[in-house]
């Protein structure tokens, strides 16, 4: 009914990390297994040393010349990735959490309408995008402190916060105190049964994988995204009936 618009706002939800690709990145920051940034010098030094060897500088590594020429590398890689990681967490913070709000009410509405790729704008055009940004860098921010603690606090969070997005999505002024409050009750004894319902989803992303990522953008990221819409809005029916939210 909606499909070719689906698929564009999915896809913008996957480059911008909010799909379930941002989900599993999460949870290799969370394990530890993310690139740090000891690893990035370390990688740089190598290739500043690679590079000054393969262009047939004759020098020895021990001297004090190489050192310098390898700092220099260092140093000036280095610099470049923290400008690029300070730009992305700018654009990230911004721009792609306001979309991830429009993308995910796109899918709400998406149930019930036609709504087209332009809801992707809706944090924007709302009014109320300066509290859209500060919910949801809270939200990143403590689910970061939590992750902090241990492993399991965090991924805890992630889940008890899962549906703060799709709450912005629909009410992009109301209080944030509100959102939290509203959605922590909404996953209430629930946080298990979305991780299992995302994990159901672990052999239409090896079947992506096969197909290098063509598959999931045109179906398995279209029909996740539709499906978490679908979990909020059973949720948000469920606390309504059970006296959760008024």
């Amino acid at each position: 009914r909606n499909y070719w618009s689906a698929v564009l706002v999915a896809f913008v939800l996957l480059i911008i990390g909010g799909g379930a690709g941002g989900v599993k990145r999460m949870y290799n920051v969370m394990n530890g297994d993310s690139y740090s940034y000891s690893d990035l010098w370390d990688d740089v030094y190598r290739y500043g040393y690679d590079y000054g060897y393969d262009y047939g500088y004759d020098y020895d590594y021990d001297t004090n010349v190489s050192r310098l020429v390898n700092s220099t590398f260092a140093v000036v890689f280095s610099a470049v990735a923290g400008i690029l990681m300070i730009v992305a967490i700018f654009f990230s913070i911004f721009i792609g959490n306001p979309l991830r709000v429009g993308a995910n009410r796109f899918f709400i509405m998406n149930q019930t309408e036609q709504p087209s790729a332009k809801t992707l704008g809706y944090a924007f055009t709302s009014g109320n995008v300066g509290n859209v940004i500060v919910t949801m860098f809270l939200m990143d921010l403590y689910i970061f402190l939590w992750s902090l603690l241990l492993v399991i606090p965090g991924i805890v969070k992630m889940y008890e916060y899962m549906m703060v997005p799709y709450i912005l999505a629909e009410n992009p002024g109301m209080d944030r105190s509100e959102v939290f409050m509203i959605s922590k009750r909404m996953m209430d004894g629930h946080k298990w049964d979305a991780f299992v319902l995302q994990l159901s989803f672990i052999g239409w992303y090896i079947l992506s994988a096969v197909t290098w990522g063509i598959f999931g953008i045109f179906y398995t990221e279209p029909y996740f995204q539709a499906t978490m819409a679908e979990l909020y809005t059973w949720n948000r029916e469920y606390a309504y009936q059970h006296g959760y939210i008024q």
